[in-house]
């Protein structure tokens, strides 16, 4: 009876399906057009990539707008996404960090019936534990807010779950990359590589007759 082997394949780190996903932030600068947002959202819906965070504000310099993108992905992939979104006429750069190489913060808000608040000390104790502050006080309800990481946000939604939480909501998250110096020096690389160009007169703008007659 003769036994055939099947070959044996070994993992090689180079391969894609073996990369690790991690959590990636991407930031992106742009000029602020309408329908910008939707392209660069398909770009990642036609790769079935799930956006989790997404954050547009205006940038340090007027008129130009910055993205903060949060996905989870390989860095190879992260890689494309950057590329492509970068193909984007309006975007003028785009960037990708780990959260290593980041500074981020997200801002929660948390609803609770004002009377258990009243009550119980032990409430007002655990809020200043987390660094919420007061937003809104009434007869019915007390809001409060606080910033942190995701998961410092949610053990606070932990904390007040027994007594009573009646809404929470998060923002997207907003992200500074430590390494940067801004996108003023940027734009300067692009002044020194693209100078604008002389003023080019027509030759022919004094010869409309002779070039425009039938």
């Amino acid at each position: 009876m003769n036994l055939q082997l099947l070959p044996t394949f070994q993992y090689s780190p180079g391969t894609g399906a073996g990369h690790a996903k991690d959590e990636y932030t991407i930031t992106v600068y742009t000029e602020n057009h309408i329908g910008l947002l939707t392209r660069i959202s398909i770009i990642f819906s036609r790769r079935k990539i799930n956006i989790e965070s997404l954050n547009t504000s205006p940038s340090e310099i007027p008129g130009i707008h910055r993205f903060n993108i949060v996905i989870h992905e390989t860095e190879e992939v992260v890689k494309k996404l950057v590329k492509q979104i970068e193909k984007q006429v309006e975007v003028l750069k785009a960037y990708y960090n780990t959260n290593e190489e980041i500074i981020w913060q997200e801002l929660a808000l948390y609803k609770v019936p004002t009377a258990e608040i009243a009550e119980k000390a032990k409430v007002e104790r655990l809020l200043r534990q987390y660094g919420a502050r007061v937003v809104v006080i009434r007869n019915d309800y007390t809001v409060f807010e606080t910033t942190g990481h995701r998961e410092e946000t949610n053990q606070l939604i932990e904390v007040l779950a027994p007594f009573g939480l009646i809404e929470f909501v998060r923002s997207a998250r907003v992200a500074i990359i430590k390494a940067s110096a801004g996108f003023h020096e940027k734009l300067k690389e692009f002044e020194q590589h693209e100078p604008g160009g002389d003023i080019v007169e027509n030759d022919y703008l004094d010869k409309q007759e002779e070039v425009f007659s039938m």
